[in-house]
């Protein structure tokens, strides 16, 4: 090692060390009298001649930040947290009190710092003064001068750093400025503003107390045509949550300068989430062992994943992608930024960057694994946020993209967005982030293949309205799904989707273009709800448009699959002919028995099947996600319900199956209500009863939601809830 290495400063590189945390010790501070650097003014020159005007020299015995005034006007009123909360562009209130009353000649200023070596220009210190006196960006004005106490207004600019500001007050006087001490209880946090014109502005007051406020959610699961929902906490608003969200920043090392740029925040925040490069927030974890850790399934919500982030210090295991969203969108409404959580049923994940998923097969029609690299998951979380972007065309702002769920690095990072759902809809790829990865989630083309002996591969089919069958959110003020597939896309084969793919083309996703010979031959596969434990009757239908009978030999393939496409085992091999009259259907039925299917399922409750056919020259296939239902968990509520009153809930449930449950999890919270609790039981037999009473003082008043969830090893996906209204 050179002299120098074991040494390195900023020498000739900057100044000062970039600053990349918000936390500030507090003998690192300004000095409390700091004097006038003037050449000027001569020593004598500023000594005071006499005692001030009005009787004494002028001093701040109290700052109070007015916070039973301030936080119902910022809407901040959940925060549990002794300091002011305040949303940028919005006025907010402090009352100062001096010594004596205000004369003429006095003149003071309040100082909001963050971070470590404030800067003026850079915005990290701001200067915000009350008289003639040229201040600071941030605008002030003095309400009301009642005596010895002056009630000042202070406007943070739109575009101001948001995080955690120090307050100080500095009386100037002829030598210098005198400030207050350090106090720890006027610092203020300084948000993203959806009420006003920030660059997170939503006009609708209903969609702000959604994407904003609520502090739980609906997270859609299973696929298209069996919808399945878990209740989400995000509890943004609980007790260290926001200071968890500045940490994350902290860690990432982002520039204090830039966290008021909401482009470069919410990126920042998506490589942050996930640990996969960057010590972030979660580890990702899609297999069957979760030995290591929590099962992404029986966390209910994402206030003990950010405590255990910044308490420990390490990331947290483990999460799959819907925990990716939910705990991401806690940071996002946890910092003012209006967010909801998405869900893509049938989402493409297309390794090689094109619209095109290729489905391989080997000549007897059974799906080659092997082969394939791309993957078709059942459904996929992702995350929207809305804001301007000053840095697309006109129309590309509104709801953006973001998914901190580890799939394919950007710019170096395991990251995405924000892209423009707009500009998806549209096709427009070339404009930045990570437009083309999104477009080919809801948009690609799945071809199906055939592999021959020798590795040559030749396409039967080819389906466009596969991927991306739905696109759904919770919708506001209730928790029905509200499909926005037409937010992401046009009508299928309608002239603008048309446009929109060879607009695609033309920004360089790759289409696929073969020429297959229209075929008189199709097959649809359907098959009810089933619940775990019970029989499927799958419903295969061979559909001949021909005016010639056409015998088809077949081929059912059944798994289990994790959510994302991946095969986990298979379980089911199934070959059968069939003979189709002209311009007739006919309907196969075939029973899977519980008996196949559980010694394969482990902690899965996805089946996969996969129907192919051959009829001389027309090739037929089909796919079918069966999700298999689990029983519920039960939640009974009682005590007065008022905030500050005592509260139970008793969670029950019943083994339905014929098989036991082992090394059984319990989690149960509810934001607002209570904290984060865990029951554990060795063993639930078969037919047999649990319950577990816990008792609670409701913080918050209004709506307010309990969660539950069970989880072992071989029984996963099972939650209740229960609804609440808290009174005053």
């Amino acid at each position: 090692m050179s002299r120098l290495g074991s040494q390195s400063t900023y020498r000739g590189r900057y100044n000062e060390p970039v600053p990349t945390s918000n936390i500030m010790e507090d003998d690192a501070d300004l000095p409390e009298f700091e004097p006038f650097d003037d050449d000027d003014v001569t020593l004598s020159e500023a000594t005071p001649r006499g005692p001030a005007p009005g009787g004494g020299t002028l001093s701040v015995c109290v700052v109070d930040m007015c916070q039973p005034i301030n936080k119902p006007n910022h809407q901040t009123v959940g925060y549990d947290i002794q300091n002011l909360v305040v949303r940028r562009g919005l006025e907010f209130l402090v009352r100062i009190t001096f010594n004596r009353p205000l004369s003429g000649g006095d003149d003071f200023q309040l100082e909001f710092l963050i971070g470590a070596n404030p800067s003026a220009s850079k915005g990290s210190m701001v200067v915000v003064t009350f008289g003639s006196r040229q201040g600071g960006a941030w605008a002030g004005r003095v309400v009301e001068n009642e005596g010895a106490s002056v009630l000042v207004g202070v406007t943070p600019t739109p575009d101001a750093i948001v995080g955690k500001f120090r307050t100080y007050v500095a009386v100037v006087a002829a030598r210098g400025m005198q400030r207050t001490r350090r106090d720890q209880s006027t610092d203020v946090y300084v948000l993203f503003n959806a009420w006003c014109p920030d660059a997170v502005f939503v006009p609708d007051e209903a969609a702000r107390r959604e994407y904003v406020l609520n502090d739980y959610g609906v997270i859609y699961q299973g696929e298209a045509t069996a919808i399945s929902q878990r209740s989400w906490m995000y509890g943004q608003f609980e007790k260290g949550i926001l200071d968890a969200c500045i940490y994350i920043l902290d860690v990432s090392r982002m520039p204090i300068y830039n966290r008021g740029n909401i482009i470069q925040l919410v990126r920042k925040g998506s490589a942050m989430l996930n640990s996969q490069d960057d010590n972030g927030v979660l580890v990702g974890n899609w297999s069957d062992d979760f030995s290591m850790g929590t099962s992404p399934t029986l966390w209910t919500g994402s206030v003990n994943i950010l405590l255990k982030y910044v308490n420990g210090g390490v990331p947290v295991c483990f999460a799959q992608c819907w925990v990716f969203a939910g705990v991401f969108n806690t940071f996002l409404r946890c910092l003012g930024i209006p967010a909801r959580v998405i869900t893509n049923f049938s989402s493409a994940h297309d390794n090689t960057g094109n619209l095109k998923t290729d489905l391989i097969f080997k000549p007897d029609g059974s799906p080659d694994k092997r082969h394939t690299r791309d993957s078709i998951w059942n459904y996929h979380c992702w995350n929207e946020v809305f804001m301007t972007r000053p840095d697309l065309p006109a129309g590309l702002g509104g709801w953006q993209v973001v998914d901190s769920t580890p799939q394919e690095t950007s710019d170096g990072h395991f990251r995405c967005g924000p892209a423009s759902v707009a500009a998806i809809k549209e096709g427009l790829l070339c404009h930045p982030f990570d437009a083309g990865f999104c477009f080919a989630e809801v948009n690609s083309d799945v071809v199906f293949l055939k592999r021959d002996r020798y590795g040559t591969l030749t396409p039967f089919r080819v389906d466009s309205t596969h991927v991306g069958q739905a696109v759904y959110t919770k919708a506001i003020g209730s928790d029905t799904p509200f499909n926005i597939t037409q937010t992401y896309k046009h009508r299928e084969g309608s002239a603008q989707d048309r446009q929109t793919m060879d607009r695609a083309e033309e920004y360089g996703c790759a289409r696929d273009h073969s020429e297959l010979p229209e075929s008189q031959l199709s097959v649809i596969m359907n098959s009810d709800k089933a619940n775990l434990g019970q029989d499927i009757n799958l419903l295969v239908d061979f559909q001949n448009q021909g005016d010639t009978p056409r015998t088809v030999q077949a081929h059912l393939c059944g798994s289990v699959n994790f959510y994302t496409g991946v095969e986990a085992n298979r379980f089911k091999d199934y070959s059968f002919s069939v003979t189709v009259p002209p311009s007739q259907s006919e309907r196969v039925v075939v029973r899977i028995t519980p008996q196949e299917y559980l010694p394969q399922l482990g902690s899965q409750l996805s089946l996969h099947f996969v129907v192919t056919g051959q009829a001389l020259d027309q090739s037929v296939s089909a796919i079918k996600v069966v999700n298999l239902q689990t029983p519920p968990l039960h939640l009974m509520v009682s005590g007065r319900p008022q905030v500050q009153q005592e509260m139970f809930v008793t969670v029950s449930f019943t083994n339905p199956f014929n098989f036991v449950l082992e090394n059984v999890h319990l989690a149960l919270e509810g934001p607002g209500l209570m904290h984060y609790r865990t029951r554990h039981y060795n063993v639930i037999s078969p037919q047999a009863t649990i319950s577990w009473q816990e008792a609670f003082m409701p913080r918050m008043q209004g709506p307010r939601r309990l969660i539950a969830a069970l989880d072992c090893n071989n029984l996963r996906q099972v939650s209740g809830i229960a609804d609440i209204m808290i009174d005053a």
